[in-house]
């Protein structure tokens, strides 16, 4: 879940350490990073979800020692728990640890308004191309924004 408020890949939420952890100059928590797999920079504000999370992990060893933001289980055991959720849910899509990142970049941001350079910058998209890949997946938004614009032109 964690993932899905923040876009952050498995690696990365590994990798998360508290020194990633810093206020903004609005006073608003920030991870800031590199992806692990491009080295690019980004910067990502927590969202509240995300915060919960974290302040319910707050207490674990391994988090109070500072070794870590969140403790996580292997990739592997994490995606085999989400396809016994999905199992138990009667969810036939293959959910993984990588597609909270695309639920990051499509439900979380860009339906919600979010503009497209903003999500790439938060996803350390070194390319707006690799952004706009989520964006075809939304032809929701492109029914909404259209149906804003029809009544713009209708006054």
């Amino acid at each position: 879940m964690f993932c899905c408020y923040t876009g952050l890949s498995y690696i990365d939420v590994q990798k998360l350490h508290p020194d990633n952890i810093v206020k903004h100059i609005d006073g608003s928590l920030w991870i800031k990073s590199k992806r692990t797999k491009t080295k690019s920079r980004l910067g990502i504000p927590l969202l509240p979800t995300a915060l919960s999370i974290m302040g319910k992990y707050q207490d674990h060893p391994k988090v109070m020692n500072g070794d870590c933001v969140l403790s996580v289980l292997s990739n592997q055991k994490s995606n085999a728990y989400l396809k016994e959720i999905a199992d138990l849910c009667g969810i036939k899509k293959n959910l993984t640890t990588h597609l909270a990142r695309h639920t990051f970049a499509t439900t979380v941001t860009l339906s919600n308004g979010v503009p497209i350079e903003t999500v790439g910058q938060m996803l350390g998209h070194k390319n707006l191309r690799t952004t706009q890949h989520y964006a075809k997946i939304i032809d929701s938004k492109v029914s909404e924004d259209m149906a804003v614009l029809k009544e713009i032109l209708a006054e």
